[in-house]
């Protein structure tokens, strides 16, 4: 065992990028559920969006036109979700569920041909003389351009929820529906654009692990990233802030676990592969003590009565 071989400034660095497909997927999952819909199928539209991004960007050449793919990907299967719960008025649960399923089974269909097959390299934004920084460069100043439109996401979202009338509106439809609809507002088409925003975000941050963090493709390679996105939304009480800190914990645990394996560490290598999830829960759950509760119209459908 030697931890003298852990670098802190690697393992910091290597954390924002562990930590951003699952930031990008839970800020727009919080998104929709802010609105009132709960939809258990990020893990379906994330492996979508990896496949769908992974194949473009290999076809392309462009990592760019891949996050776009990936985007649209997700966004469109969420679409699916949407019909089923808005218009057809089915159970989220059980839409959601049956979409994760269905996302599996497409991407695994469609990236039969791209096993094995390197994408092409996304670039990294270096900045000038903050860069070369001792520490704070390979840190904070080093990173590819998804990293900083994570950060950028989750203070968008905040703020927008917290002081624009759009924010007001998706967080009155998540509290009361019905009174929201008595009041005038779309209720159908605010959940509309909150589970298509839900979705665009699940698939880029799954395409951010298929053409960033492991850049390549194989059956599966979301492996729960998708719940814990869910996980973050609820034990982070459906705050922005919050969903980043737990992303970047969710990250610094996984990034720490491998570091320690390779370090030689005497802990079953199984333990440490789980130890990411176990402490993640922990720590949110004690995060979420306050006990806020959620939007008091989440999971339930809506019937315009008039």
């Amino acid at each position: 065992m030697d931890l003298s071989s852990i670098n802190p400034t690697l393992l910091l660095a290597s954390l924002l990028v562990a930590a951003t497909p699952i930031l990008i997927a839970a800020i727009g999952e919080l998104v929709a559920e802010r609105s009132g819909v709960l939809n258990l199928g990020v893990e379906g539209m994330m492996i979508t969006g990896a496949i769908c991004g992974f194949i473009i960007a290999v076809e392309t050449g462009s990592p760019l036109l891949g996050f776009i793919a990936a985007a649209i990907g997700g966004a469109l299967l969420s679409m699916l979700f949407a019909l089923l719960t808005l218009f057809a008025l089915a159970n989220q649960v059980a839409s959601g569920l049956a979409l994760t399923l269905f996302g599996l089974g497409v991407s695994a269909l469609m990236g039969q041909g791209y096993v094995g097959i390197k994408p092409p390299p996304t670039p990294k934004l270096d900045i000038p003389l903050l860069s070369d920084l001792p520490f704070f460069g390979p840190v904070l100043f080093s990173h590819d351009l998804m990293v900083y439109f994570g950060i950028a996401l989750v203070a968008a979202v905040w703020a927008m929820l917290k002081y624009t009338r759009a924010g007001l509106i998706l967080r009155a439809v998540g509290e009361n529906h019905d009174a929201a609809h008595a009041l005038g507002y779309k209720v159908v088409r605010v959940r509309l654009m909150a589970i298509g925003f839900g979705g665009a975000c699940a698939g880029l941050g799954g395409a951010y692990i298929s053409l960033v963090r492991v850049p390549q493709w194989t059956e599966g390679m979301t492996a729960g990233a998708g719940w814990i996105a869910l996980a973050l939304v609820v034990f982070a009480s459906w705050k922005a802030g919050r969903v980043l800190l737990g992303a970047w914990l969710f990250g610094g645990i996984t990034v720490l676990q491998l570091n320690l394996q390779a370090a030689g560490v005497a802990i079953p290598v199984e333990y440490l592969s789980m130890s990411p999830y176990l402490i993640t829960i922990l720590v949110l759950v004690i995060m979420s003590s306050d006990r806020s509760r959620a939007p008091a119209s989440l999971g339930r459908i809506f019937h315009a009565s008039g």
